[in-house]
């Protein structure tokens, strides 16, 4: 009986030691994964370590949240969504019967290195477009908003070409650039049409660029515009026609720079140095100015353009071809007929901008609307006598040198 005994002590000693080591184990497990080692409290929460399986929901945006991320991925959705939302278009006006100009300064489209037919391709094509591209539209319908932002060289510049019947369509009159020049030189866009957004051809930060031979048309603002420091561009032998569709106040031609009242919001609030650019053999058909050279610019030229002022809306705003603000230009040998007031005009909107300007060699038609050829309202500007007038004086004072 008594080894009977000695054997029940050490099964029952054996059972306590493994009960023992038992609880230890399920005490360490649970400090690693339970709770942290902390005794649970009533309303403490333990963390869940289990794996999701069903879908995570939506984070809700607290107090301090600026729902920064969220709102950046509802852009994303809404502008997908724009670009999706295309308006059929629909001819309004008829293009002016004139003939676009003969002159110098033509380029000639080399052989192509690339060609596209869809929106996409030449979407990829803008964006892999290297010194030395030259991108062949095909004949067609390129719906979208497209954009230039690499540099081309003075030797191998990067050309974008096209017969009028490839046309950039931007959807719509009420906001996209059809065609955005974003920090890009040395681009030459030569022969397609642009048409159907609320800016045409948009230069930002851009230089050395050539527009020539577009037809741009049923455009909701400015058909052409040269901001934000871009200089020594030339917009040349366009047709353009049917602007100020979305607001004819806005509807110029071709815009050099930015208003003063404008400097805070595109050129970080400096005056807007767009310098040294050309309007050359341009047909303009506008409903606000043909022609817009903002304070803050120089030395640029407007030479041998033809206006047709029979669009222009007349409502304050818009009461003449050309409007000079800034210093130093040449405007020669340009043809006008039909202005709601004066063929020309010069305006100081800051001190000392809208002088050392010369009109030479200009033809201009006022067909009878009481106003004046050069209408020189800044002064120190030079009105050559062969400038001819018929409809009205060529100044105020009939004075020219």
């Amino acid at each position: 009986m008594r080894i009977e005994i000695d054997i029940d002590k050490k099964t029952m000693i054996a059972a306590g030691a493994g009960a023992a080591f038992t609880i230890l184990i399920v005490v360490v497990l649970y400090g690693i994964f339970g709770g942290g080692g902390q005794e649970q409290q009533p309303g403490m929460v333990v963390e869940n370590i289990q794996p999701e399986t069903g879908q995570r929901p939506l984070p809700t945006l607290g107090a301090d949240d600026s729902g920064e991320d969220f709102q950046e991925e509802e852009q994303v959705r809404e502008e997908d969504e724009k670009k999706e939302d295309f308006e059929p278009f629909t001819a309004v006006q008829q293009p002016p019967d004139i003939a676009i100009p003969d002159g110098e300064g033509k380029i000639a489209c080399p052989e192509a290195t690339v060609t596209v037919t869809t929106a996409d391709e030449l979407t990829e094509a803008l964006a892999s477009a290297t010194p030395g591209t030259v991108i062949f539209m095909e004949p067609g319908e390129y719906q979208g908003h497209f954009a230039a932002a690499t540099k081309g060289t003075k030797d191998q510049p990067i050309f974008v070409c096209g017969s009028r019947d490839a046309i950039i369509d931007g959807g719509g009159l009420k906001e996209g650039y059809a065609f955005h020049l974003n920090e890009a030189d040395y681009w030459r866009l030569i022969g397609f049409t642009v048409r159907h957004a609320q800016k045409g051809v948009m230069a930002d930060k851009s230089n050395f660029n050539v527009v020539q031979d577009l037809d741009v048309n049923h455009i909701g603002d400015e058909a052409i515009h040269f901001r934000n420091f871009s200089s020594d561009n030339i917009a040349q032998y366009n047709l353009i026609w049917g602007t100020g569709l979305r607001k004819d106040k806005y509807g110029e031609g071709v815009y050099f720079g930015t208003a003063e009242s404008n400097w805070a919001t595109f050129s970080g609030g400096q005056m807007d140095k767009s310098d040294r650019n050309i309007a050359r053999g341009n047909v303009i058909r506008a409903t606000a100015e043909a022609i817009d050279i903002k304070e803050g610019t120089s030395d640029g030229k407007i030479i041998g353009n033809i206006f047709d002022g029979s669009m222009i809306t007349g409502d304050g705003h818009n009461d003449s071809w050309v409007d000079v603000k800034g210093n130093g230009y040449l405007i020669e040998r340009n043809t006008g007929r039909g202005s709601p007031a004066d063929g020309f005009q010069t305006h100081k909107i800051i001190n000392g901008w809208g002088t050392g300007n010369t009109f030479r060699a200009n033809v201009i038609d006022l067909g009878g609307s009481g106003g004046y050829g050069i209408n020189d309202t800044a002064g120190g500007n030079t009105i050559s006598c062969d400038n001819e007038v018929t409809g009205g004086p060529l100044t105020k004072k009939s004075e020219c040198s």
